[in-house]
């Protein structure tokens, strides 16, 4: 099955590449060509001028659509909150649980591989957020369900049969040696709602730690004397950061700090997002406490953050509004780095031949027009 894609301003490694058009076959992008070249037994999507750039993937997505992934672990959840975010331009994600029993982590495991085996569009995997946290930064979570790592905890974190599994945790609360089998049984291991000194944290980075979990919020700071989980984060080169660019979670300012001192590629955006993105109704129930969306953000009766309203598109034009990014800066913290977090370069992230077909159209406004996920339009 052959579409090309004309009329648009094509975000390529190379820059914007104009009067071209996208040719997709079997899910992938198979050529840049020019009008002349265009098979004819192509169908063809008029892009109308608008921007064409990669998917972006969501590596922290909590819920969407009314739906809450701890509150029904299933498959039809999964597709549920991958449809509420499609609109928005996440062609990828990894439905987030945050802290709860081994047995739902076990449940949520086998949904994830349910889904994926089903073909529902974009889900990369799972993302475990806990409950492997320090209760002194537990944010929203619910510190009565917290848990060191055991050995059966090991096994069952190291079981997802397809997609990739993301652990966020507390290096602090386990040693090295576990983030090693962990990274060793193909874990991604990221450090969140953690109290860790700097110098555990360089030791859980050593061990294979790669990633930090909606970076400045629940974590120890970087003061004049103690680095902290922050101060590693910052100085390290190498490990991806996930950032909730909603003007709330943290502070523009400190975010454009940030981005100054380490290579872009490895911020990601995040959302964090929670059910009430896509819906009219902006409250849920999280544990048996409600939760409302106030200015933009979910927070429970005390004020304490509940994670967002935040979508992917909203979070590129923060990024651009906030941090005075590029759309090209933005797109890589939205799709490249994510990627590659993921160890998915090779597949997705980008528009270049051979990638995954996932593109998402934008008009001038940076409103989402059009997403394909393996070469299929919504």
């Amino acid at each position: 099955m052959l579409a090309v894609l004309v009329n648009g301003r094509i975000l390529t490694d190379d820059g914007v590449v104009d009067g071209k058009g996208l040719l997709i076959e079997n899910g992938r992008i198979a050529a840049l060509v020019d009008a002349a070249e265009l098979p004819a037994d192509a169908s063809v999507h008029d892009l109308r001028g608008g921007w064409l750039v990669p998917g972006f993937i969501d590596t922290q997505v909590n819920g969407g659509g009314g739906v809450l992934f701890n509150d029904a672990p299933t498959a039809e959840t999964i597709a549920a909150i991958g449809a509420a975010h499609r609109p928005f331009g996440t062609t990828g994600f990894l439905p987030t649980l945050i802290s709860d029993d081994l047995s739902v982590v076990d449940q949520a495991m086998r949904a994830t591989e349910a889904a994926i085996a089903a073909g529902v569009p974009g889900v990369l995997g799972i993302h475990i957020e806990g409950p492997f946290l320090n209760a002194k930064r537990k944010g929203i979570h619910d510190a009565g369900k917290f848990r060191v790592i055991d050995d059966a905890a090991l096994a069952l974190l190291g079981s997802l049969k397809a997609g990739k599994t993301l652990v966020t945790l507390a290096p602090e609360t386990t040693t090295p040696d576990m983030v090693r089998q962990l990274t060793d049984a193909g874990v991604i291991v990221a450090a969140g709602h953690t109290n860790a000194a700097y110098g555990t944290m360089r030791r859980a980075l050593a061990a294979g730690l790669t990633g930090f979990t909606h970076l400045f919020n629940a974590m120890s700071p970087l003061t004049s004397r103690e680095p902290g989980v922050v101060g590693a984060a910052l100085e390290s080169q190498t490990a991806w950061c996930g950032l909730i660019v909603d003007g709330r979670h943290v502070d523009p300012a400190v975010l454009r700090i940030a981005l100054r001192t380490r290579p872009l590629d490895r911020f990601m955006l995040v959302t964090d997002a929670m059910p009430t993105v896509g819906m009219i109704d902006k409250s849920f129930d999280l544990q048996g406490r409600q939760i409302h969306v106030v200015d933009g953000v979910c927070v429970d009766a005390h004020g304490t953050l509940a994670g967002s309203d935040l979508d992917m598109a909203g979070a590129v034009r923060n990024a651009m509004a906030m941090l005075g990014l590029s759309l090209g800066d933005a797109v890589t913290m939205a799709a490249t780095a994510p990627a590659a977090f993921l160890g998915l370069s090779a597949q997705r992230g980008r528009i270049a031949v051979g990638q995954a077909a996932d593109l998402v159209l934008l008009d001038d406004a940076l409103q989402v027009q059009a997403t394909w996920i393996d070469g299929l339009v919504a």
